[in-house]
C-alpha cells in the first residue's frame, strides 16, 4: 500500500478499519449496538430513502465511537493500537486519524471550489473541509450532522450525514444555547441523536410542520 496519506488514500485504510470491526468475533457486540444507536436515534427501515445514509451513520457510531463492553475501546483504537505495533509510522498515522474524527451539528458558512466551511453548532469553531465533490443541494446557511476525519493533512467528512430542514436552523440553535447555558455537563451529542430523531419524524410525519417537529420543549415521538 502506498504509504503517502493523501485523500486518495483514504478509503484502503477505512476498508481495512471496516473489515476489522466486522471480524466474525465482533457479530454479537455489532448487532448490539445496532440496536442501541436505533435507540437513540429511531428505527429505520430497508424501504426508507435515508435508509443507506442512516446505516452509515450507525457504522460511524460503531467503528469511532461506541467504547465496546468487551475491550473498553472502539474498533478505531483497538486497530490502531494494533497497527502501532506491527506496521510502519507513517501507515500506524492513518489509523491514527480515525481516533481523532469530529463529529457534531453543523452550519454550512462558506461553499468554495474543493473546499466546505463548517461551524460546529456547540464550540463555535470552523473546519475548513476538503471535498473535490458537489455535494448535492448544500447550500450555505444549511445544518447537517457530519463526522470530519482528518486524513494527510486534510479534513474529509464521512460517508455519514443527517440533513436537517433549513427551517430548523433556527430552533437548533435556540437548543444549543440553552443547553450550553443551562445544563453544560450534558453531551453535545445528546443534542445529535435527538435531532437524527427529528429529522426522521419530518419524513414519517409530512402533515406536521418542521417547527413542531424541531419544538424542543416536547420530546420527539
Amino acid at each position: 500500500m502506498d504509504t503517502a496519506l493523501t485523500p486518495l488514500s483514504y478509503q484502503p485504510y477505512l476498508d481495512q478499519l471496516i473489515a476489522f470491526g466486522s471480524e466474525e468475533p465482533r457479530k454479537p457486540d455489532l448487532l448490539e449496538a445496532k440496536a442501541e444507536y436505533f435507540r437513540l436515534t429511531g428505527e429505520v427501515f430497508e424501504d426508507d430513502k435515508f435508509f443507506e445514509l442512516r446505516m452509515a451513520s450507525f457504522l460511524d457510531y460503531y467503528l469511532y465511537d461506541r467504547v465496546s463492553p468487551l475491550t473498553g475501546k472502539t474498533p478505531a483504537v483497538e486497530l490502531y493500537e494494533q497497527r502501532t505495533q506491527s506496521a510502519p509510522p507513517e501507515e500506524a498515522n492513518a489509523f491514527r486519524s480515525f481516533t481523532e474524527t469530529v463529529h457534531g451539528l453543523f452550519e454550512v458558512r462558506k461553499l468554495g471550489k474543493g473546499m466546505v466551511r463548517l461551524r460546529e453548532l456547540f464550540t463555535g469553531k470552523d473546519f475548513d473541509v476538503t471535498e473535490r465533490r458537489h455535494v448535492a443541494g448544500l447550500e450555505t446557511g444549511d445544518v447537517l450532522e457530519a463526522r470530519l476525519v482528518p486524513f494527510g493533512g486534510h479534513l474529509l467528512f464521512s460517508s455519514a450525514f443527517c440533513y436537517h430542514p433549513a427551517m430548523a436552523l433556527k430552533s437548533i440553535k435556540a437548543e444549543v444555547k440553552r443547553r450550553k447555558k443551562k445544563e453544560p455537563e450534558r453531551p453535545a451529542r445528546d443534542l445529535v441523536w435527538e435531532c437524527a430523531r427529528r429529522a426522521l419524524n419530518v419524513e414519517r410525519y409530512r402533515q406536521l410542520s418542521v417547527e413542531k417537529l424541531y419544538d424542543f420543549t416536547q420530546k420527539p415521538f
